[in-house]
């Protein structure tokens, strides 16, 4: 839990500092993969390595090219950005969807 919530914090700051501060030339990118094969999915990526693991090489690669394109949201995984559209498109169905996939993957909640 404390990742997910850091995770989301995190998104918004750099979303808040996009919108107030571009303006003054402040460029912000955020890195938003899922599973990166790296020590913090050694033990297996969970629920994050639905849609495969990627290389750490291949998110470096996709910040850099974030970089130079100046774009905001850093998506090494391209699903991700299907993800965000159902998200924003219909909420309760989204969550009705990830309640279901964490099921899948760890259980009920009184399982854990």
């Amino acid at each position: 839990m404390t990742y997910a919530v850091t995770k989301h914090a995190a998104v918004a700051l750099a979303e808040w500092i996009a919108i107030t501060h571009g303006r003054d030339g402040i460029k912000v990118s955020v890195l938003c993969p899922q599973a990166v094969r790296t020590a913090m999915t050694a033990g297996g990526p969970g629920v994050a390595g639905v849609d495969g693991m990627i290389e750490p090489e291949q998110a470096v690669d996709a910040v850099m090219e974030a970089l130079r394109n100046e774009t905001f949201l850093v998506l090494p995984h391209p699903e991700v950005a299907e993800y965000i559209k159902r998200k924003t498109s219909d909420y309760d169905r989204w969550l009705h969807g990830m309640r279901r996939l964490q099921e899948t993957y760890l259980g009920s909640p009184g399982d854990q």
